[in-house]
């Protein structure tokens, strides 16, 4: 398998391959907004974001903030802990099946991701940080947020899961 090679980034930018490994947790001073069933589903200045070498940032919004309905099935993370799924329910009523997550007992380190949820920016209608609309990360595994300040190449995609 080839290891992939780093896009150097360029005045404003990050590479995910200077992110940490475990990942980190930071604050999101900028506002995230996220459409699905043609409305405003979520709409808040209180996101955090996960970075891990490799993957594009991963958004944490207020679970309160999201009308969630919980789903089947469960997943474990080597650093945050077990996950939970959820559904997202739109203004119309529309449900996205098993499009968010949290960590309701998150490892040490991970606290604060407790009362809030990543949601697969693939199956919402549009998300948004700071008025950009981010691109999904390849794959239907790790729900990174693809923003124009962030460079790969990202994990994901066929033919990635070793690197």
């Amino acid at each position: 398998m080839r290891h992939p090679t780093r896009i150097e980034p360029g005045p404003g930018q990050e590479s995910v391959w200077d992110y940490p490994r475990p990942p980190v947790v930071e604050p999101v001073t900028a506002r995230v907004v996220v459409r699905f069933g043609g409305t405003v589903v979520a709409d808040t200045t209180d996101a955090v974001r996960v970075l891990e070498t490799s993957h594009p940032p991963v958004y944490y919004l207020p679970m309160a903030d999201l009308d969630l309905r919980p789903a089947q099935g469960s997943s474990m993370c080597e650093f945050k802990g077990r996950a939970r799924y959820f559904d997202v329910v739109g203004g119309d009523g529309t449900v996205a099946s098993r499009a968010a997550w949290n960590y309701p007992t998150p490892e040490s380190g991970y606290e604060s991701l407790r009362d809030r949820v990543a949601i697969y920016p693939s199956a919402m209608d549009s998300c948004e940080v700071g008025g950009e609309v981010v691109q999904s990360q390849d794959g239907d595994f790790y729900g990174g947020w693809i923003t124009s300040d962030v460079v790969g190449p990202f994990k994901g995609a066929p033919g990635t899961l070793g690197w």
